[in-house]
């Protein structure tokens, strides 16, 4: 899969596919729920990151970081759980689960560097 470097294109991207993941799942309550939390919490990664990136200081910066750090990581969590009570879809969940991990290490490797 090839990546786009732009940060914020990414987390947009990220945002998109897992909307269409979710729209493919079969409508079932448990889906339907899950699919929501999934829509929110992708959606909050490259929001946060925006708004980190329109920082009014250093503290906002670092926090709005961590919070997208906190939804990849939420993100995988839903992924994870769709997945396994839907093996039919499988394929585009690993995917995602993949590019919500590498997010979640960006997002830390960010605080890192800018925590010295």
């Amino acid at each position: 899969m090839n990546k786009p470097h732009d940060l914020e294109e990414r987390t947009y991207l990220f945002a998109k596919n897992c909307r269409i993941y979710v729209r493919k799942l079969p409508k079932t309550i448990s889906n339907l729920e899950d699919g929501k939390q999934l829509v929110r919490s992708s959606g909050s990664v490259g929001a946060n990151y925006i708004e980190a990136n329109e920082k009014l200081g250093d503290k906002d910066f670092l926090f709005r970081i961590k919070v997208s750090r906190k939804e990849a990581k939420e993100s995988k969590y839903w992924i994870r759980l769709l997945q396994e009570l839907n093996p039919d879809c499988t394929k585009s969940s690993l995917s995602l689960l993949e590019e919500a991990d590498e997010l979640r290490k960006i997002f830390f490797s960010i605080i890192s560097k800018s925590s010295t």
